[in-house]
């Protein structure tokens, strides 16, 4: 249900708030749309966070303790993902979407410019620290071996 609130009920003046199946009106408002998505009210954690440890087998305990949440907020995460499954789904495949197309952007962008830096001459007066890193190096390498 989505239930909009005015500036003096809610400071963030035109976002929706969600409240849970689980939540009586007077409780916490739990889920809210932020311009970062589906978000648990009173955290900065999103939906998609929570849904990412699910995903990964992480028990709800758990989730609740690595977000520092409540057991009505968790509770009510749950719930709403339960509820809304198909909506947070298609959602959440678009988060990943976003996810991956921004890592693949810096990954590029990471690539040129560590490139660029590999062909930079190191500053003159260096060499012997430039020496010790590289035996450093390859000591550590025959030490993974």
């Amino acid at each position: 249900m989505v239930v909009r609130y005015s500036k003096e009920e809610f400071a963030h003046c035109g976002t929706e708030i969600y409240e849970s199946q689980v939540c009586s009106p007077v409780e916490e408002r739990t889920i809210i749309r932020t311009e970062r998505g589906l978000t648990i009210g009173g955290t900065r954690t999103s939906l998609y966070d929570v849904i990412d440890f699910l995903k990964a087998d992480y028990p709800p305990k758990l989730i609740r303790n690595i977000f520092s949440l409540t057991d009505t907020q968790i509770n009510a995460a749950l719930s709403y993902i339960q509820t809304n499954q198909a909506e947070v789904e298609a959602e959440y495949r678009e988060v990943l979407k976003t996810r991956e197309e921004i890592r693949q952007y810096w990954e590029d962008r990471n690539r040129e410019h560590f490139t660029r830096i590999l062909v930079t001459p190191h500053k003159p007066g260096q060499e012997a620290f430039w020496a010790k890193l590289e035996e450093q190096k390859a000591k550590r390498a025959t030490q993974l071996k």
